[in-house]
């Protein structure tokens, strides 16, 4: 008896299982490959491209032309800020981009970066306007006195 309600349950579980991935609506929307950035859209992202040490860089650019990175990297319409090469780490790439294709940017680092460098991700955002005004008040604060 017991055996045969046991059977029946997960009988049960995998057949409703089955139906809701079949009729599933995805929950995400797929990312707008043409969406462009604005003010109220736009996130920033630098990316740590640590590159592998154990390694040549002629071992490395090869591994990174076979798996396409230099096609898929950056991908069309996503703004590099500024891409530096840091002795000793590899690169620090800035991007901006409309939040909706996060996922877009993190596949082409995925599947195209990963085995010739460990990537570390860090929403950014650009402050250089708040810390010249801030600057700018406190030398004034301080002529005033």
């Amino acid at each position: 008896m017991q055996k045969t309600l046991k059977t029946l349950l997960v009988s049960t579980l995998l057949i409703s299982s089955a139906f809701s991935v079949a009729h599933a609506q995805p929950t995400t929307p797929s990312p707008a490959k043409n969406a462009v950035a604005t003010p109220d859209n736009a996130i920033m992202l630098t990316v740590f491209l640590k590159h592998d040490q154990s390694r040549s860089l002629p071992e490395l650019k090869t591994q990174l032309e076979k798996q396409g990175y230099y096609e898929a990297f950056p991908p069309e319409g996503v703004e590099v800020v500024s891409w530096n090469t840091v002795m000793g780490i590899g690169q620090i790439v800035t991007l901006r981009f409309p939040a909706s294709r996060l996922i877009e940017v993190n596949l082409a680092f995925e599947r195209t970066a990963w085995g010739s460098f460990k990537t570390e991700f860090y929403p950014t955002y650009d402050a250089k306007a708040i810390a010249l005004a801030e600057r700018d008040r406190v030398l004034k604060q301080r002529t005033a006195q």
